[in-house]
């Protein structure tokens, strides 16, 4: 199955190991994720100002290249980008005149009337393969390997886009599940990393961080899934302060659901540039005889 896929800005740099494993496990999986041409940056952040039109032109672009593709539907595996995206695209499937001025603006192209849905690849896993399906194809199942699933903000948030509940969401502990791994509930799960803070008020940020890392290890943690290139920084990079800050935090491992996928299906861990983490996975992974 051919899938149109939009990559985004930050999975060609520093988040290569969810892009890259992300289409490596599609692939296995039977799904041929086909990268929009002549893409453009989502624009990271949908904005709520009402007649702030100019900031939705960057989405709004990249779903007209998805339709051009000849695609119904337009995949992506960031979270912040699905956000953007479909939030985007819901403005113009709902609102006439606003539609009617985004394709003035555009003269150059297609005007566009939201004819493409967008979807998260965690929706794909869930509804088009089937975690029975997923289960069938592991290789190396992750037993004994305790995760807790981080949710974030822009799966979730508004309601109107989320790809599950917002309050008890399950779509990474179900992906857990199907490839041998144990889920850790833990309260901070859909907490907010303090995103663009980091750049204003990184302090408030390294608290946030603290807050959800020692809470996922106090219920047993020993690594952290998400799917937010956002919240891998805010989470990963400030865990050297913290070290510092409290000498008992031993640091915590953390993973693209993509990355675990790929270790799960058996694929070159190349695939899943661990190389970038920012706390070094491969003790947890050989210890657990994930790797060797």
């Amino acid at each position: 199955m051919d899938l149109s896929y939009y990559p985004g800005c930050t999975l060609k740099t520093k988040a290569r190991g969810l892009e890259d494993a992300a289409v490596a496990t599609m692939a296995v999986l039977g799904v041929n994720l086909v990268e929009i041409p002549r893409w453009n940056c989502c624009g990271a952040v949908y904005s709520l100002a009402d007649d702030d039109l100019v900031h939705h032109l960057a989405p709004v672009r990249n779903l007209i290249r998805a339709h051009e593709q000849g695609a119904d539907k337009i995949s992506t595996s960031c979270s912040f980008c699905y956000n953007t995206l479909k939030r985007a695209n819901q403005l113009v499937q709902r609102d006439e005149v606003k539609r009617r001025t985004l394709n003035d603006f555009m003269e150059e192209e297609k005007d566009y009337h939201g004819e493409v849905a967008v979807v998260h690849l965690l929706e794909v896993l869930r509804d088009d393969i089937g975690w029975d399906n997923i289960s069938a194809k592991v290789k190396v199942p992750l037993h004994d390997l305790r995760v807790a699933p981080y949710y974030g903000c822009t799966l979730l948030r508004p309601q109107e886009i989320a790809i599950d509940r917002m309050e008890r969401p399950t779509i990474l502990h179900q992906l857990l599940e199907a490839i041998g791994a144990e889920a850790v509930d833990f309260p901070f799960s859909t907490e907010c990393c303090g995103s663009f803070q980091i750049i204003s008020n990184p302090d408030s940020v390294t608290q946030r961080a603290w807050d959800i890392l020692s809470s996922a290890l106090r219920r047993g943690a020993e690594a952290l899934v998400l799917t937010c290139p956002l919240c891998y920084f805010n989470l990963g990079q400030r865990q050297e302060e913290l070290k510092q800050k409290y000498s008992d935090f031993p640091g915590l491992p953390i993973f693209y659901f993509s990355q675990l996928l790929a270790l799960a299906l058996a694929l070159d861990s190349k695939v899943c540039h661990l190389e970038l983490n920012y706390v070094d996975p491969l003790p947890l992974l050989v210890s657990k005889k994930i790797l060797v």
